[in-house]
């Protein structure tokens, strides 16, 4: 496995109270695997996937990637979130590079790896442009590509697509799975949207609030290029709903 979590729990303090938001979770990532982690606001998919990316530290319990005791964010994984994150002054070009400025790489070939990057998300002709003059699809394309271009080993999404609107966020879907696939990049994907989860997800994983837990593990045993019409998406996105509605809470691996 590359991402082992195991019995994590993690607490914040909220108006003098303590706020469990967390509950043991346990759970393990393939290399190379995509997972969406599912649920409603408050049952802690973000917390989670800032424990496993090392920005939270957690009360209990431990996650480790390729066998090492996660502690602190590092180069070797790459956080894409809602926001973009682009510095407004700096071109596209340059917003890529950015990542790149901690290596020592000299500046033409830093320059060559955010180029190509930059043509992977179909940006080529917006170079110079800045983030001010992008729309919303083409600054997250930008986000991915500055993640890309470092080369991570893995790349934790936080609803990266929440923010665009609907013919743009199918767009988005089909482009991050095909450069996570080509690429053989695991990923982490934090959504609240079912369909979003069934179309990329080669598990999901569905977590219930109050506090955050895992309820089940589906496997998405659909194909790579995903029909959202066909019958056994249609039978898995309706499986995931009823799921996310039952009332009891139980962690099972469900076989669809």
């Amino acid at each position: 496995m590359q991402i082992e979590i195991r019995d994590v729990s993690k607490t914040f303090q909220q108006k003098g109270e303590q706020l469990q938001v967390l509950d043991k979770i346990s759970l393990e990532i393939e290399k190379g695997e995509f997972v969406c982690l599912l649920g409603p606001s408050g049952c802690g998919k973000s917390t989670l996937l800032n424990s496993i990316a090392g920005f939270e530290r957690l009360d209990q319990g431990y996650i480790k990637i390729d066998q090492e005791l996660v502690t602190a964010p590092t180069s070797k994984y790459v956080t894409i979130f809602q926001n973009y994150g682009l510095l407004p002054w700096r071109s596209v070009l340059r917003n890529v590079e950015l990542g790149l400025e901690a290596t020592k790489l000299p500046k033409n070939e830093r320059e060559a790896i955010a180029k190509k990057y930059i043509h992977l998300v179909g940006l080529s002709k917006f170079e110079k442009s800045h983030p001010h003059q992008l729309s919303g699809g083409m600054q997250q394309r930008v986000a991915i590509a500055r993640a890309l271009a470092v080369n991570p080993d893995i790349l934790f999404m936080d609803e990266p697509f929440g923010a665009l609107d609907a013919i743009t966020r199918i767009k988005m879907q089909k482009d991050i799975l095909e450069i996570t696939k080509s690429h053989k990049k695991t990923t982490l994907f934090v959504t609240h949207d079912i369909e979003e989860a069934v179309y990329l997800a080669d598990r999901i994983v569905i977590m219930t609030p109050n506090p955050g837990k895992i309820k089940e593990i589906i496997p998405v045993k659909l194909p790579t290029s995903r029909d959202r019409t066909s019958d056994d998406f249609i039978r898995v996105r309706d499986r995931v709903f009823e799921i996310l509605n039952m009332k009891e809470t139980t962690i099972l691996e469900y076989e669809l």
